[in-house]
């Protein structure tokens, strides 16, 4: 098989490795950064879900719920059913960290009802992203077999070259996804500081701004391994092609 080739798995390890360290590195942050303002409360005594219902109303927003689902940081703002879902630690919960995850997913809420541009083109690109994640190397793996043959040669470079394309929209798609995720940040933290959410004179503002900035460098390293990966594929596809001509 053509991974166990030329660079093989080993290569592909050492082409990864830096991204791997950058996504360990990501969560780490993310994880002590939530972990150390869980066990900070604000002074006012405000929980997630009522942080949320205050950037609603800051953006007139009132079509949509907030509801609390289980689990830990699995929260999310569902644009189909207009309802932001806030997790165990988040919903009841009075910690700094609560209140800015919180805000964040009302932020998402905010981009849908003024049709946040970047908000809609990543969802545009959910269906063909999708299909390029499941489908793509698939493609190019039969591209390059049909590359072997002189008379089906021409095809199967081209099935290559959409193979790779397809699978290039999870990067187009991660990077998308960058302006949504530090838009919803910016709009928590505005309503965060018009409000007088929490206090700014001592941590809970900068604890809020810390566990929203490390949850961002979560979507950076995605990006990054996403990137990775294609230049990987590119370079292996391409390169195998090019030796058989």
């Amino acid at each position: 098989m053509y991974l166990n080739s030329g660079l093989g798995y080993f290569a592909y390890l050492l082409f990864m490795l830096p991204v791997f360290i950058l996504g360990i590195w990501a969560q780490t942050k993310v994880n002590s950064a939530y972990k150390k303002y869980s066990k900070v409360f604000n002074k006012n005594g405000l929980t997630g879900a009522a942080a949320a219902q205050a950037v609603l109303r800051h953006y007139g927003i009132n079509d949509v719920r907030i509801e609390h689902v289980s689990g830990n940081l699995t929260d999310y703002y569902s644009p189909n059913e207009k309802v932001i879902r806030l997790s165990d630690g988040v919903y009841s919960n009075s910690s700094v960290a609560a209140v800015g995850v919180a805000c964040h997913e009302a932020g998402h809420a905010a981009q849908h009802a003024e049709n946040y541009l970047p908000n809609k083109i990543r969802t545009a690109l959910v269906p063909a992203c999708n299909f390029g994640s499941k489908f793509g190397i698939i493609i190019a793996v039969a591209g390059m077999f049909l590359a072997a043959f002189a008379i089906l040669s021409f095809l199967g470079r081209m099935m290559i070259y959409v193979g790779l394309a397809l699978y290039g929209l999870v990067a187009v798609f991660q990077l998308v996804t960058l302006p949504v995720e530090f838009n919803a940040s910016r709009r928590a933290l505005k309503v965060i500081d018009s409000e007088g959410l929490l206090s700014r004179d001592d941590e809970e503002h900068a604890g809020a701004k810390k566990v929203l900035t490390a949850a961002a460098m979560t979507y950076v390293a995605a990006l990054a391994t996403s990137v990775s990966n294609l230049l990987y594929y590119v370079i292996r596809f391409t390169g195998s092609t090019s030796r058989r001509r």
